[in-house]
């Protein structure tokens, strides 16, 4: 049995057991797809399948394109990553924070839990996202460290960051990177940041047995849960994150796969060559001291092999996307289920895609 069809028997026997209601995982090197997957259900009660056309949720994946998007303004010398970000964004946080250290979570802005930062997709055409912003800014007006002193992680610096997009492009955040990411990439039909097809977007779920579900009443808007389906999976009702630049991104995954590919390629799309080097330089603190972060990427290893990473998970989805610079490999997941370990799953699996020296 080859390593494909192994790969395959395991994300098959995933859904059979009920660990998580649906998959997609896409395996990718310069030239295209190595492997694909979509398995499982995208909607328990309707019966409805997930394919590869099937969008989900991407949540935090989102900043790494968020970053993307900053980069290739950086790349264009419309601004510096080593700018103070008050030159671009009003901040209660005072005078010092750095492009870069938003950038790579070194700010010292606060990282309160963000799952209720949301609303219903219902809501989302006359959603005032500046007002949702200014709330939690006034709410979390302090800083939790010097800036550029540690890392510590914090969904309200990349929301910032898409301020700063804003400011600098003229654009709308979400205008900018349709129109200079997913269109440069061609994968608007595959990333967005709406539902573009209700009748294919997969339903979030929460499994019942699990310590989410018992704490959902202090981290969950009762107003998005709904009822259990298929026996062990409550139902999150569509919604969209205040804000996109640090969760927004609705898609597939072969959306974020065309994006790894991108980076795999000998020359990207997004930006030159320069830039994409120092989309995967580790960084420091001000004190010298490395953290095991990138301007847009986390670093991670496994079986000694590195590997730049980002996850994303909230309200009924968790996803991670990968990209192995020894092997030229990227893989990303997506499943339709808050609580499924996706670190787990590509430490498992990975591996038996990456060829044998």
């Amino acid at each position: 049995m080859n390593v494909e069809r192994l790969t395959g028997d395991l994300l098959e026997g995933l859904v059979r057991a009920a660990k998580v209601p649906g998959v997609q995982y896409v395996v990718v090197d310069d030239a295209g797809a190595v492997f694909e997957y979509a398995g499982g259900s995208a909607d328990l009660a309707a019966g409805r399948a997930m394919t590869s056309a099937t969008s989900m949720m991407a949540y935090s994946m989102s900043k790494t394109v968020t970053a993307a998007a900053v980069l290739q303004l950086a790349d264009a010398k419309r601004l510096a990553l080593d700018d103070p970000i008050d030159k671009y964004v009003e901040s209660p946080y005072g005078p010092g924070i750095t492009v870069r250290e938003l950038l790579s979570h070194t700010s010292g802005i606060p990282n309160p839990i963000p799952l209720r930062w949301v609303h219903p997709a219902a809501q989302h055409a006359t959603f005032d996202e500046r007002a949702a912003l200014a709330d939690v800014l006034r709410r979390h007006s302090k800083l939790s460290s010097a800036p550029g002193t540690k890392y510590a992680y914090s969904n309200i610096g990349y929301w910032l960051l898409g301020s700063l997009v804003e400011h600098v492009s003229g654009e709308p955040f979400t205008a900018y990177v349709a129109s200079h990411v997913f269109r440069v990439l061609g994968v608007e039909q595959e990333l967005a940041y709406e539902i573009r097809n209700p009748a294919d977007h997969a339903g979030g779920y929460l499994e019942r047995f699990s310590l989410m579900n018992l704490v959902k009443g202090w981290l969950i808007d009762s107003a998005l849960v709904g009822g259990y389906e298929g026996g062990r999976w409550l139902r999150i009702a569509d919604h969209y994150p205040n804000g996109p630049a640090f969760g927004g991104i609705v898609g597939t995954a072969r959306g974020f796969a065309a994006f790894l590919q991108d980076q795999l390629r000998p020359h990207s799309r997004l930006f030159g060559d320069a830039t994409r080097s120092l989309f995967y330089e580790p960084q420091r603190t001000r004190d010298g001291r490395s953290i095991a972060m990138t301007p847009g990427w986390h670093v991670g290893s496994v079986n000694g092999d590195r590997f730049f990473y980002k996850e994303g998970g909230g309200g009924g989805f968790h996803c991670m996307m990968r990209l192995y610079p020894a092997t030229r490999l990227a893989a990303v997941v997506m499943t339709n289920a808050t609580g499924f370990d996706v670190r787990r799953l590509m430490d498992t699996i990975d591996p038996k895609l990456q060829p044998v020296s």
